[in-house]
């Protein structure tokens, strides 16, 4: 285990007894819903990995497809797979995209993907645009931040790791030249016996070249309202990292206070004890995207001193390009999906 790794195991023990408030996480995400008929019409899309998986049970939704849990013949662990429907040539080249992006993204606070799928197991088209649909095989997280935060505000402690983690991933994403764009609970994941946490679910992710101008070239940014900065919303097409730091400056503020920052009918407070983290909130929570801490500058902030670690904090060492967001680029990169098997 890494520094990081090894606190987030160690945090778990010793922060368990920092609130006598029950910390008991959500139902297990692999239980079955009710009725079974909801299940069963869940996994109709799912029907082409039959061979390879088995014990299909819903998870949720994601941004570009749905999300189950499956046992592996092969393995015997239980995974994720999400589906990524391929409707036309847009939808062909955001999944292109997901898949260049998650495949490159290896790191310890990012959910791991084992390897993509083709329908009935069959080997990958060099024409991407035959394929009806794409699986992603992922590793099972227990629950997600949205879950954990259902039972209120989460314990100083707990919540202070939890975001080392997250930001600790978002430094490593960011130095990849990648844009998360839909940072929000529902997409963070956590095992509750370690406090292990992985951003997931990179449907809306963008690959932003430093070097290069990107003003009106980018998409309208889709994150989800509560969490959306003033500039984006401004300025929907011209934006940069600094909307996945506000988006976790949101996610801090709800994970102390148990309450979405911009849906709150009383004015946010916050005990006098939690004065690092006001002032680790201000400085996040800039109008101006200029002047707000970026993700390794909010790493070394005192706030998170009881966990920081920064010769464990790594970066990318292969960053995306401008090139890589090219059509060419990304078939290219799809011939070589068909090699694309990591080790469990």
């Amino acid at each position: 285990l890494s520094a990081a790794a090894a606190a987030a195991a160690a945090g778990a023990d010793v922060l368990s007894g920092a609130s006598n408030r029950s910390f008991r996480p959500p139902p297990d995400v692999q239980s079955p819903l009710s009725p079974e008929g909801t299940r069963l019409q869940f996994t109709t899309g799912f029907k082409h990995i039959y061979g390879d998986f088995t014990d299909l049970r819903p998870l949720g939704t994601g941004v570009t497809g749905l999300v189950l849990s499956a046992c592996d013949r092969r393995t015997g662990q239980r995974m994720a797979i999400k589906k990524l429907v391929m409707r036309d040539t847009v939808s062909v080249k955001h999944a292109l995209r997901e898949v260049k992006i998650t495949r490159r993204l290896q790191h310890e606070n990012v959910v791991r993907v084992h390897e993509v799928l083709a329908p009935h197991g069959c080997p990958m088209p060099k024409d991407p645009t035959q394929l009806s649909a794409l699986y992603i095989v992922q590793e099972c997280m227990e629950t997600d931040l949205a879950r954990l935060l259902e039972q209120g505000p989460l314990p100083t402690g707990h919540a202070t790791l939890l975001f080392y983690q997250l930001l600790r991933g978002l430094k490593f994403i960011h130095s990849a030249n990648v844009l998360h764009r839909d940072l929000k609970p529902a997409n963070i994941f956590v095992n509750t016996d370690q406090l292990l946490l992985k951003v997931g679910d990179f449907g809306l992710a963008r690959i932003v070249d430093p070097h290069y101008s990107h003003k009106g070239y980018l998409s309208e940014g889709l994150v989800t309202k509560w969490y959306c900065s003033p500039h984006l919303l401004l300025s929907p097409n011209n934006y940069t990292k600094a909307i996945d730091m506000w988006a976790a400056g949101c996610i801090l503020a709800e994970m102390l206070t148990g309450n979405m920052l911009f849906n709150l009918i009383k004015p946010l407070s916050l005990s006098l004890s939690l004065s690092l983290a006001v002032d680790f909130l201000g400085r996040i929570l800039t109008f101006n995207p200029m002047d707000r801490l970026t993700a390794e500058a909010a790493l070394s902030h005192p706030f998170l001193s009881p966990y920081a670690c920064p010769e464990d904090e790594p970066v990318s060492s292969h960053p995306f390009r401008i090139e890589d967001e090219l059509e060419d680029s990304l078939l290219s990169e799809w011939l070589e999906t068909e090699s694309f098997f990591l080790i469990f």
